[in-house]
């Protein structure tokens, strides 16, 4: 189930080191639940048609410019009108002052006013981004999340069948651990998703028959990261003599999570076989791929060619 999020506005404030000219009674309590942004040009010119209030609002250099030549008597309206629509806060860039009518119709539509010292394109595109992140989809999924040769791999299959084990070999060959157990996966563009480890578990990993280990403590800080894009999904299966199993590659296997297609291996398991270098041939091949090379396309054209000069000598 994917879930929604919120980001408090409060947060917000903190992250981006931002003035509170105005806080309103519930500042604590506002979350931002949309990461776009707006600059309410037209409405300040009286416009509100398709007018997003869900959205902070941003007012730079032009837009306060633009009121400070109104007479003060249209300011005060134009802000009331613009307040009521109850939206989470009016950030004011380059340290612009607001004026006396904005804070007196903040005041009484209790709303929040922000000021950042930055530009407003500068503000406007650091605050997407964040909240890009901070509010995109997301899901939790079993799994090892491991980096081997910049390719984010997510091992996925059932519980004990070697995934931790796999990971730690990976991590001895410097590669490193992003989760373990619970991957918290989010899509943050249309075809790109990050994974994590949640909070709790972050760094550690369970082998049977030891425990939980520290991998930041015992392997350093080198062998772990905070999070990875999933590049590669590695389901583990057993071993199934009555399976057929591709062994040319040439079989597209993709996994969809959350609506994003992730390039998928599955690898059958025999005790004796070395996963973790599979593990990264799987990497270094899918690498290739994404480059535009694919060794099963070519090795089927070759043998193409060599069945067709053959027929023809004959």
């Amino acid at each position: 189930m994917v879930e929604t999020y919120s980001v408090p506005l409060s947060t917000l404030v903190k992250e981006f080191d931002l003035e509170v000219a105005y806080a309103s009674t519930d500042f604590e309590a506002i979350r931002i639940t949309v990461e776009d942004v707006a600059r309410p040009g037209l409405q300040l010119a009286g416009y509100f048609d398709h007018y997003e209030p869900m959205r902070i609002q941003v007012m730079g250099n032009v837009e306060m410019s633009y009121v400070d030549k109104m007479h003060s008597r249209d300011r005060a309206a134009i802000f009331d009108r613009l307040f009521s629509y109850k939206f989470p806060a009016l950030l004011i860039s380059r340290n612009l002052p607001p004026q006396p009518e904005c804070l007196e119709m903040a005041k009484k539509h209790n709303i929040t006013i922000l000021r950042s010292p930055e530009a407003t394109s500068t503000i406007v595109s650091t605050i997407i981004t964040y909240l890009k992140n901070a509010l995109a989809p997301r899901i939790t999924r079993h799994g090892v999340l491991v980096e081997v040769y910049g390719e984010g791999i997510l091992l996925i299959g059932e519980s004990g069948i070697g995934k931790s084990e796999a990971a730690v070999e990976l991590l001895k060959r410097g590669h490193r651990l992003i989760a373990d157990d619970a991957v918290e996966i989010r899509k943050i563009s249309n075809d790109s998703l990050v994974g994590t480890a949640p909070d709790l578990i972050r760094n550690y990993i369970e082998l049977r028959g030891i425990g939980i280990i520290n991998v930041a403590k015992l392997f350093g800080m080198g062998a772990v990261r905070t999070e990875n894009e999933i590049n590669l999904v590695v389901n583990i299966v057993p071993w199934n003599t009555q399976e057929a199993y591709d062994r040319l590659g040439l079989e597209e296997q993709f996994m969809e999570l959350l609506g994003v297609k992730v390039p998928m291996n599955t690898i059958p398991i025999t005790p004796g076989r070395n996963l973790a270098m599979i593990l990264e041939v799987a990497a270094m091949n899918n690498r290739q791929k994404k480059l535009g090379y694919n060794a099963a396309i070519e090795f089927t054209e070759q043998i193409n060619r060599h069945f067709d000069e053959s027929m023809g000598n004959i």
